[in-house]
């Protein structure tokens, strides 16, 4: 006898190719799904990790720009106290100029001649005094040419006084002060 099969082969192979197809289809979106969520995860890692580099370079930035303003600040400090010192300097090198300067000057002064008024404006001395006559101021200007640190002595103004004293002669006169290095390096080497 022949054996006929009248089972449904064909129906029972339809379905157990669509479960394994859907098995197949379940199995590939799971590790879809699970390749989306690693790389997600790992590109969130990048990203954190980027910003924890961006955040430590910021603070790195932010204390570099802090030292930098400390840095100018303290040149700033520095240059200033630079100036200072060489103002202080300048002026101790100039205190026995000044002393010097008077003594000349009083040497330079003869017997009846009177000073009333010095100023100094750079290197340039005023003398305003009165003399008892023109060639009391001719001695004076002679005395100031003469010394070692002062030169080039004009007369601005000489004119006779009225009043009691017809004789005495107001005049103005103005000297260079010149040598002020080569007297200080003589007060040092003297000193």
């Amino acid at each position: 006898m022949a054996r006929i099969n009248l089972l449904p082969w064909r129906e029972e192979l339809r379905r157990e190719r669509q479960r394994r197809f859907y098995v197949t289809l379940g199995g590939a979106t799971v590790a879809a799904a699970l390749a989306v969520v690693w790389v997600h995860l790992y590109i969130n890692g990048l990203i954190e990790a980027q910003r924890t580099r961006n955040r430590f370079l910021e603070q790195e930035i932010a204390r570099v720009d802090r030292q930098i303003k400390e840095i100018r600040e303290l040149e700033k400090t520095r240059k200033q106290l630079l100036a200072r010192m060489r103002i202080i300097q300048e002026l101790q090198q100039s205190r026995p100029l000044a002393v010097r300067l008077f003594d000349e000057i009083a040497r330079a002064v003869p017997e009846g001649v009177q000073l009333l008024r010095l100023a100094q404006q750079g290197d340039t001395l005023t003398i305003e005094g009165l003399a008892e006559s023109n060639a009391r101021v001719s001695a004076l200007m002679r005395n100031l040419e003469a010394s070692p640190i002062l030169a080039d002595p004009r007369l601005e103004v000489i004119q006779a006084t009225r009043g009691e004293e017809s004789r005495v002669r107001r005049f103005t006169l103005r000297v260079t002060q010149v040598g002020a290095k080569g007297a200080a390096a003589e007060e040092e080497q003297a000193g």
